[in-house]
């Protein structure tokens, strides 16, 4: 699927996408850096963070792919993506977001709720919603980027 971005006035939006940690700790989550409600979740997932666990980076960030040469493209353009750095293992959508709760100090009061039968499938489906509508959600008319409906002949 093509993408088409626009730099307004010579900027390009992703530059203030917020970074956390170093490389070296046992997680890096991997998010959309124009998303600006996954820029404010970065913040917060920042404070969360207590042990120092997190390496936090946008998908914009060069040499990404380099770095994890196993995840695909499209794969940061459908969904959040949380490596544990040991291992290599790789989690997305819904899925991410449970293991990357569970991370986080006291999350595991929190994740037993994806024991509960059709939870994880639920909870996927509404991932996959967000992350469809994600340019829409938190942003008013000011907001400089947005899906738009431009179709190229082929």
């Amino acid at each position: 699927m093509p993408v088409v971005r626009f730099t307004i006035q010579g900027l390009d939006p992703a530059v203030d996408a917020p970074t956390s940690g170093s490389p070296g700790r046992a997680f890096t989550v991997v998010y959309d850096g124009f998303c600006n409600v996954c820029k404010k979740l970065v913040k917060v997932l920042t404070r969360w963070d207590k042990r120092g666990e997190l390496e936090i980076l946008s998908s914009q960030t060069p040499g990404i792919s380099a770095r994890f040469p196993w995840i695909p493209a499209s794969a940061y353009l459908e969904s959040v993506q949380l490596i544990d750095t040991r291992t290599g293992t790789t989690w997305q959508g819904a899925a991410a977001i449970e293991r990357l709760i569970d991370v986080l100090p006291k999350g595991k009061l929190i994740t037993w709720i994806f024991s509960i039968p059709f939870a994880r499938p639920l909870a996927e489906k509404i991932y996959r919603w967000f992350a469809r509508n994600r340019y829409h959600l938190g942003c008013g008319q000011h907001c400089q980027l947005s899906q738009t409906s431009v179709e190229f002949p082929e």
